[in-house]
């Protein structure tokens, strides 16, 4: 509490100009070395699809064992896995994809608390960032679609990025899979009550986006049909 109080009382201190460039320009430059890390580290990755989930889920969690399960039939099907690289949710997307031998992407954040990387990641496929956007950009840009498991306020600022995404045209229409009807079907149900029929602040259309299912076969299914109906596989 004390540390947050200092940051609000350093961000209303007067600056001199030159101490806002000087430290503006080097935020610029660790910001660009970040992207420039990433596009070379996962330019080659090949399909892959991104894991989602709290990193409070603990492995005798019914929720982190179908992650695991998910992982590792995606890899038996040809993709890698791409996960926040931390504990929970994350951890079980990395060890199902490593320990059925496949691409086990880990993208990294620096937290004060609750994150750190776990040991199922490939060692060239670990990438620790600074910046949530950047890591951002790296979930959505090098996946194919997406599975989000139960999770808190930053799975959930994850969904609502790629589905923006998506929904605005940015990216291409990748499949988007909630996973567990008990947890989603409430954010759902005020989409499509209040956002949809009542305010009209989004088009019917925008919810055929997401899908949700509560199996792991379920899940791998959604996105293998999916890309059945281009005629597209794996190529790895």
């Amino acid at each position: 509490m004390q540390e947050d109080q200092e940051k609000i009382k350093r961000a209303f201190n007067p600056k001199h100009w030159s101490e806002i460039k000087s430290a503006n320009s080097w935020v610029v430059f660790k910001i660009m070395a970040e992207f420039v890390n990433g596009f070379e580290k996962l330019a080659q990755i090949g399909p892959c699809v991104s894991i989602f989930g709290s990193a409070r889920t603990k492995p005798d969690n019914m929720y982190y064992q179908a992650a695991e399960a998910i992982a590792g039939k995606l890899v038996r099907r040809g993709y890698g896995v791409i996960s926040g690289g931390g504990p929970g949710i994350m951890e079980a997307a990395n060890k199902g994809a490593f320990e059925a031998g496949g691409k086990s992407v880990g993208l990294n954040i620096e937290l004060p608390h609750e994150q750190f990387s776990n040991p199922y990641i490939d060692a060239d496929k670990l990438i620790n960032f600074d910046y949530f956007f950047v890591r951002k950009v790296m979930f959505v840009k090098y996946a194919q679609g997406f599975i989000v498991m139960p999770g808190g306020l930053g799975t959930m600022d994850e969904l609502f990025e790629a589905f923006t995404l998506i929904q605005t045209h940015k990216i291409a229409e990748f499949p988007i899979i909630l996973y567990g009807r008990d947890f989603w079907s409430g954010l759902m149900d005020w989409i499509k009550d209040v956002v949809l029929d009542k305010e009209k602040n989004v088009s019917p259309d925008d919810l055929n986006l997401l899908t949700i299912v509560d199996t792991p076969d379920e899940a791998v299914l959604a996105i293998t049909n999916f890309y059945d109906k281009y005629l597209l596989k794996p190529n790895f």
